[in-house]
């Protein structure tokens, strides 16, 4: 059964149109988790068309379509090439990705995404991974505890948020979403605290899930997968995710916008930029769902 509060789906006519879906072709969602990409795309697939989608987290599975034409894998994206095999799939005509984290992540106080609710520190997408925010926090040595907070959360006190938790720590371990916020408050920004708290939670996420490595792996697949003509569509709400998505598409690499060159000086770029500019959500679309109000989507092809 679907729940049509599990997640409302970011620049959906957006990335939609930027797919540029051929009835007959097969797709893949990178994530699926409310299904609202994947049953737009589903709307638009022909009888030979297959639609293949990614997630790793089991509140998700729930919401699969009960549809010939979809095939929904249980695993984090960065296993994309290993499930293509298995079924039998060679390259596709697309690939979409929206690399934020669904609304029912944050409205379920169980999961401990959100500051707004205690619950227990955890933050996994997969209830397999052993690795949780609260065992974060109380085993992350100082140094590694500055470099997340710093890189993934953006926050320019690092330092002293990491002493705070430190101190904390020596005193008895962290084990509810409120025993962080309680922490952080104490080193937010005077009236930017909600936006603080947002950062510090965010970086913790980004660790547990190690959503950059999987995105790292996820882009030395692409140029494989996806077919001369298809199309690449990703939907990121961080400044460093952007980054890499533009650095990719801009040179192949996401470490750097300058591509590698053969011996004679050419230039190897496997995708080009649909669109130049970034697209954003308008006015009305964060206004009716404030959550979208970081998203930037950009659109490439493989040449």
């Amino acid at each position: 059964m679907v729940s049509a509060q599990y997640h409302i789906p970011v620049l959906l006519e957006a990335s939609i149109e930027g797919l540029n879906i051929d009835p007959s072709g097969i797709y893949v969602d990178l994530t699926f988790g409310g299904g609202g990409h994947s049953r737009a795309i589903l709307e638009r697939l022909g009888p030979e068309g297959k639609l293949i989608a990614f997630d790793q987290d089991q509140d998700a599975w729930r919401q699969a379509p009960e549809d010939s034409r979809f095939v929904l894998v249980k695993h984090n994206f960065r296993y994309l090439s290993n499930f293509l095999d298995f079924l039998g799939i060679s390259s596709v005509a697309g690939v979409l990705g929206d690399l934020g984290v669904s609304s029912h992540h944050f409205d379920v106080a169980e999961r401990g995404f959100s500051f707004r609710y205690n619950g227990p520190l955890d933050m996994r997408m997969s209830v397999g991974s052993d690795l949780t925010a609260a065992k974060v926090l109380n085993s992350y040595s100082e140094e590694k505890l500055f470099g997340l907070f710093r890189t993934y959360g953006e926050i320019n006190n690092p330092g002293r948020l990491v002493k705070s938790i430190l101190k904390y720590r020596a005193t008895k371990p962290f084990q509810k979403t409120f025993d962080l916020k309680e922490v952080a408050q104490t080193t937010a920004p005077r009236r930017e605290e909600n936006k603080y708290l947002a950062k510090v939670f965010q970086a913790l996420r980004i660790e547990v899930n190690q959503e950059m490595s999987a995105l790292e792996e996820l882009f030395g697949q692409l140029p494989q997968i996806i077919q001369p003509g298809g199309r690449l569509v990703i939907i990121s709400y961080h400044s460093l995710e952007d980054r890499m998505v533009k650095n990719f598409i801009r040179s192949g690499r996401w470490d750097t916008n300058q591509p590698e060159t053969d011996i004679y000086g050419n230039k190897d770029v496997p995708f080009k930029a649909v669109v130049r500019k970034v697209v954003v959500p308008d006015e009305n679309e964060i206004a009716a769902n404030p959550r979208a109000r970081s998203a930037k989507l950009r659109i490439a092809e493989r040449l």
